[in-house]
């Protein structure tokens, strides 16, 4: 009896490891098939000093307009106008809310649905105090060590003049577009958008506009960052999580410290902080996260292969892993982050009102109503006041990585950085692009600039910068990019 239960358990066992070893087998790349592009020759050197030009201007935003220096936006502008000629003789620029522009590239033909590449020209202040941590000045625009110094290198005017490169040159070659193309500059990206992006896509609307594709930043290409993976990694945003900050606050009596009641405002507040800390969502891999790793898994040593090929069988040990990585976790579940805490102002008082606010990123599925309520759910406790502060935002619509648009942005992806591996990912911020979801099924969160794990802490940090020879092929991407919408 034993013998024929170890022989069944010997069977199952083979038959299991049989069917994983063949599930790996078939686990092949769903990497595009092309070839590289010989490099259009650009000057690259005139190109990085416009964009050095461009990023001494201070066009810093704030949430309270009355900070800004709009001078210093209308003078980006006029910069444009200059170091763009022939952009600013074929193409229609159009001013929209005073401060945010959109050209126009009009097609030859108007049955193809336009394409729209987008920037922000706004970047975010220096943090008092950091100047003198800059290697060059934050407004310098200095070329140095084969890179271009200077706040917005990477965030993201590298998008704003990129594009702009890209025309001036198709136009010097006299090349006639056969969609339309726009370029959407905001000057509000950095503070919600609404009065920048916003105001363009409400226009877009207004006009009937339906557009194949839009590009604005979110992804990059990474080296050296994803486990496994030698070689770069495209991470092309095909969907944002949302944004929910909520309000835990209590109101008591208050008093002295030294005849403290039962319970205080500080300490209700504090234990329902703890209770959604320690009520995390659950990790899961599902919809963009799942697909991702589907994608680059065909890429990476075989055991790592066997892993994701057979979620089936490992997936609870492939959660595991990943799960302890907090870049990986932040793609498989709603987040839960206390950010900021306020109680007494004197240390012997207590306060009569205590309050923390807890930020989520929301994952698809889920929803800002849906987070609300489990929030509610787990404090359990009536006395803390749940309150929606503004700004929160739904997760966006998923694109779908099988629309032409998306074959057409991998291809040229692989065109003009050559072994890169493309893979559709869930960007965890969030974008202007989400203005256009009205006017776009194929929404893309994409930017050419490759990042190290180092390089991308620059990113509203100190000493940011881009190197000279990748806003090279940032500009041959745009160009590429543009003959492959029109099938050219």
């Amino acid at each position: 009896m034993l013998k024929k239960i170890g022989a069944i358990a010997g069977l199952v066992i083979m038959t299991i490891l049989a069917i994983a070893l063949i599930r790996t087998a078939l686990f092949s790349s769903k990497q595009v098939d092309v070839k590289a592009i010989p490099k259009i020759d650009i000057n690259v050197k005139g190109a990085a000093e416009r964009f050095a030009g461009a990023l001494r201007f201070k066009t810093v935003s704030h949430i309270d307009p009355a900070q800004v220096d709009y001078r210093e936006f209308t003078d980006f502008y006029a910069y444009l106008d200059k170091a763009f000629p022939l952009v600013k003789k074929h193409l229609t620029k159009e001013l929209v809310n005073r401060y945010s522009i959109l050209y126009t590239w009009k097609g030859s033909d108007p049955k193809a649905k336009p394409i729209l590449l987008m920037g922000h020209s706004d970047v975010v202040p220096v943090e008092p105090g950091t100047e003198k941590d800059w290697k060059y000045p934050p407004f310098a625009g200095k070329i140095a060590e084969g890179c271009v110094w200077g706040r917005g290198a990477q965030d993201i005017k590298l998008n704003v003049t990129g594009v702009l490169e890209a025309f001036e040159y198709l136009l010097k070659k006299g090349y006639k577009p056969k969609r339309t193309i726009y370029m959407a500059i905001g000057h509000t990206e950095e503070v919600r958008g609404q009065e920048g992006n916003g105001r363009i896509a409400d226009l877009l609307k207004s006009r009937g506009v339906k557009l194949e594709m839009v590009v604005d930043e979110g992804g990059f290409i990474s080296k050296g960052m994803v486990a496994g993976v030698k070689a770069p990694v495209a991470l092309v945003g095909t969907a944002e999580k949302g944004y929910l900050s909520l309000e835990l606050s209590v109101t008591t009596a208050g008093g002295h410290s030294a005849m403290p009641p039962k319970e205080t405002a500080a300490g209700i507040v504090c234990t329902a902080v703890s209770r959604l800390e320690k009520n995390q969502y659950p990790l899961r891999i599902a919809g963009v996260t799942k697909q991702m790793l589907q994608t680059i898994g065909p890429e990476m040593p075989f055991g790592n292969r066997l892993a994701l090929a057979n979620l089936w069988l490992l997936g609870g040990v492939v959660k595991s892993q990943l799960g302890a990585s907090p870049s990986m976790a932040s793609v498989m579940h709603t987040t839960i982050a206390p950010t900021m805490l306020q109680g007494s102002m004197r240390e012997n008082v207590l306060p009569i009102k205590a309050a923390a606010v807890v930020n989520f990123r929301i994952m698809p599925g889920e929803t800002t109503e849906s987070v609300t309520d489990r929030a509610r759910a787990v404090i359990k406790d009536e006395r803390v006041k749940i309150t929606v502060l503004a700004e929160a935002k739904e997760p966006t619509p998923v694109t779908d990585a099988g629309l032409p648009a998306y074959k057409t942005l991998e291809r040229t992806i692989r065109e003009v950085f050559p072994g890169t591996v493309v893979t559709p990912f869930l960007f965890s911020a969030a974008t202007d692009s989400r203005f256009y979801i009205p006017v776009s099924e194929g929404i893309f969160r994409f930017s050419p600039m490759i990042n190290t794990s180092e390089s991308l802490g620059q990113v509203h940090g100190t000493n940011e910068r881009l190197a000279v020879d990748n806003y090279g092929d940032i500009i041959r991407f745009f160009v590429q990019l543009i003959k492959n919408v029109d099938g050219k």
